[in-house]
């Protein structure tokens, strides 16, 4: 009986130190919307992307298994600051600010910037000459580090930036910008392609990809140092990038920066400008971005304007629509109420500008809407806005005209007035006391709304915001600038609408 018991005991023995150092899962915070060849989705719903690559070769080489998390790329670094995930590797690129934040691995890519003009573009043959001509305008991701080394060297006035390489290069195909720069490999998943785009020149300031982990965890961070160098002994990662049509000479350079080969046997890799990056720029007095706020405060009251202009005219007619049409024209507003509120004014704003715009470019419709001096992005944004908020001003006005007693109708065709003569000089100036107060609580909404405008490349006051802060770093100072304009613009409103009620309360009296 002893024999038995003692194998047991044994195994268990065994066992243990096997247990207690198997390791938790790492989980990886990415933003899968970062899109094609870092990490998306195929037509299966299945990640893709060099990046998920390399990571399945880092399971293997850790002996652990790594889990995805989703996580928005704007806060991943302080995701990791709040324990959120273990490690962020998402295109990250090696700048001082973020240095200064939290700890990077060796770099696992090598990346340069290229430029990407119209395939009929004459004016400029490189990024030098593109440089030296003041009229020119670049486009490029906001928040990343090639937005800073352009307006550093271009100046604030020459550099347009978007939230993805989606807004950047459709814009670039309508003639809103002269030029795209972004990292290399965005350029080959998206530019590279696309018969109307070309590269310009040679490709120019080197950068690094590298894994970001939080400062205290240097454990990890030699972890991945090392598997990063078996990967590279092995030619993994070379098989990775050629998988996916990024390896390059620049590569080469990671043998020397894992010590594998000396950099004097490496070839010289010629470059279009490689000039010295310094970093986050310092200063950022108020003067230098408030000119920046303010015209983003005009774009923003411009489209609110003409948006709301757009959604009373619509809605009033709707309203009339569903009142006194006929059977089938009441169904018919009821339908366009009822589909306009139902769905995202998001997907409406992508709807108009990524899907109709484009069918309407062989008709020259983009060209028309720019030869008046208007940016197609604005009018559709626009007219998304309008169709939505039309919806609701619709029901508002409905619910204001019926209110109207049945005897004021009597009284007016009494008088010998016509139903349009009665309705323009009885009916609807007293449905405006009732109309009035949530009008205009429909007016302050749009304003805020016009926000969302930013993501179809309206420069409005949000996105202006957006760009100044992730370039500056200051959050909280420009943040409360921009909410102090935003209260600018819709508390007055609030303030006249309550003047209009108690001066027409006081006419009733």
């Amino acid at each position: 009986m002893t024999r038995p018991f003692a194998c047991l005991a044994a195994l268990l023995l065994l066992a243990a130190p096997a247990a207690a150092q198997e390791k938790p899962p790492l989980r990886w915070g990415t933003d899968e919307e970062g899109g094609a060849p870092y990490i998306y989705r195929d037509k299966d719903q299945k990640r893709v992307g060099y990046e998920v690559d390399i990571v399945a070769a880092l399971e293997k080489e850790l002996g652990r298994q790594i889990v995805f998390k989703q996580y928005s790329f704007d806060s991943l670094i302080p995701g990791l600051d709040n324990d959120d995930f273990d490690f962020a590797m998402n295109g990250l690129e090696v700048t001082e600010a973020r240095k200064a934040e939290t700890r990077f691995t060796k770099p696992y890519y090598i990346y340069r910037q290229q430029m990407v003009a119209r395939v009929d573009e004459q004016r400029f043959r490189s990024w030098a000459e593109f440089r030296a001509d003041p009229a020119l305008t670049v486009g490029t991701m906001d928040g990343t580090e090639a937005a800073e080394r352009l307006t550093d060297a271009l100046g604030q006035g020459r550099v347009r930036s978007f939230p993805s390489p989606l807004e950047a290069y459709a814009d670039l195909k309508v003639g809103n910008v002269d030029a795209v720069v972004m990292d290399l490999p965005i350029a080959i998943a998206y530019a590279r392609p696309d018969p109307d785009l070309k590269y310009v020149g040679l490709p120019f300031w080197k950068s690094t990809y590298a894994v970001a982990v939080r400062p205290d965890n240097g454990a990890l961070a030699d972890e991945f140092d090392a598997a990063f160098k078996r990967l590279l002994e092995k030619g993994t990662l070379q098989d990775i990038y050629q998988r996916w049509g990024l390896w390059n000479a620049d590569q080469l350079d990671l043998l020397v920066i894992y010590g594998l080969v000396p950099a004097r046997l490496l070839p010289t890799v010629p470059d279009e400008e490689a000039d010295q990056y310094l970093g986050v720029r310092e200063g950022w007095p108020l003067s230098s971005y408030l000119p920046l706020l303010l015209g983003g405060m005009v774009v923003t009251i411009q489209l609110a304007v003409a948006s709301f202009a757009l959604a009373v005219f619509l809605g009033l007619l709707v309203a009339l629509g569903r009142l006194y049409g006929p059977p089938w024209l009441k169904a018919l507003c009821l339908g366009y109420v009822e589909f306009f509120r139902g769905i995202p004014v998001l997907l409406l704003l992508f709807f108009l500008y990524f899907g109709i715009l484009p069918l309407l470019e062989p008709v020259g419709v983009p060209w028309a809407i720019k030869s008046v001096g208007l940016s197609p992005a604005f009018v559709m944004a626009t007219l998304g806005l309008g169709l939505n908020y039309a919806a609701y001003e619709a029901e508002i006005y409905r619910a204001g005209i019926g209110s109207i007693p049945v005897g004021q109708w009597e009284a007016a065709a009494s008088l010998g007035m016509k139903n349009d003569v009665a309705f323009r000089r009885v009916i609807l100036p007293q449905a405006m006391r009732t109309i009035l107060p949530p009008m205009t609580g429909d007016f302050v909404a749009l304003f805020k709304d016009t926000s969302i405008a930013s993501m179809i490349a309206v420069y409005e006051l949000n996105k202006e915001y957006q760009i100044l802060a992730k370039s500056s770093l200051k959050f909280l100072e420009i943040g409360l600038i921009t909410a102090v304009l935003y209260l600018v613009l819709s508390v007055p409103l609030g303030y006249l609408s309550r003047y209009l009620e108690a001066k027409w309360a006081n006419e009733e009296k």
